[in-house]
């Protein structure tokens, strides 16, 4: 009874046995890490994903337009994980769910020329980590036949691909979050959540692109009925180069800047 016991502790607890000093650190870097589902399927799949998300030290939850009872079958699968699911946050929308967060990185298995800064968990996990001081990262994954959809990816700055065999790619969207978050949790061991740059915000950086794109049109640079097309990729361009606040700031200046002179000349 006493083992059954041991086993049924959180794992942060765990941690603070094994490894004293460090475990705290270790934890509060993780907690900030969210793990995101886009329009999940089946309740059982967000129960597995609790189960994982809590063997790998993760726990903050948020679900994008969920299944309306995730109750039954997810609390059955989280299997000790309920407390995740019951403190999970419920969006409308991916842009509702990533306020907040610093970095957006997003899962694909379907790779483009039009898709960019994709790299695998283990590389990804390794420069996550030390961000995570002031920094909170959502990591996303979509609904389980398609994943995720255009403009939820435009939200992501970066992408994680799992490689998997071409016989067979496709993950369960459980196997797949336990993929990251491993990568996740072990990459936590060795390396310390640093002071990281001071990141803008997803709610900044939106702001930002909308702005880019009012610019852009009106310079006629983008096809109007296709602004899309070019966005997308300023979308990834920028993503790679992940401004801080203040450098946002200086390109929202040179966009006001260009705004002003165009409305000059066609004065």
């Amino acid at each position: 009874m006493a083992g059954r016991a041991v086993l049924l502790l959180p794992l942060r607890l765990l941690h603070l046995s094994r490894y004293n000093g460090q475990t705290m650190q270790t934890a509060s870097a993780l907690d900030n890490i969210s793990i995101v589902l886009v329009r999940t399927k089946t309740p059982g799949n967000i129960g597995a994903v609790a189960r994982c998300m809590m063997n790998m030290g993760l726990s903050r939850l948020i679900l994008v337009r969920p299944p309306r009872d995730i109750g039954g079958d997810a609390l059955k699968l989280a299997a000790g994980a309920e407390t995740i699911i019951e403190s999970a946050r419920t969006c409308a929308t991916l842009r509702e769910a990533i306020e907040g967060h610093h970095l957006v990185i997003g899962t694909s298995r379907h790779r483009s020329r039009l898709r960019k800064n994709i790299r695998d968990p283990r590389i990804a996990a390794r420069d996550i980590v030390p961000l995570l001081g002031p920094a909170r990262v959502a990591v996303v994954f979509g609904p389980e036949v398609n994943g995720l959809e255009r403009d939820d990816l435009a939200l992501c700055q970066e992408l994680i691909a799992i490689p998997s065999s071409d016989d067979f790619p496709s993950l369960n969207l459980s196997h797949a979050v336990m993929v990251v978050a491993y990568e996740l949790f072990v990459a936590s061991q060795s390396t310390d959540a640093g002071p990281g740059p001071d990141l803008a915000d997803a709610a900044d950086r939106e702001r930002f692109f909308d702005h880019l794109q009012l610019t852009l049109a009106s310079i006629n640079f983008l096809d109007r009925d296709h602004p899309e097309r070019i966005m997308y990729s300023l979308r990834q361009l920028f993503g790679r180069a992940r401004p801080d606040r203040r450098e946002l700031s200086i390109l929202r200046g040179i966009l006001t800047a260009i705004d002003r002179r165009d409305r000059g000349s066609r004065r």
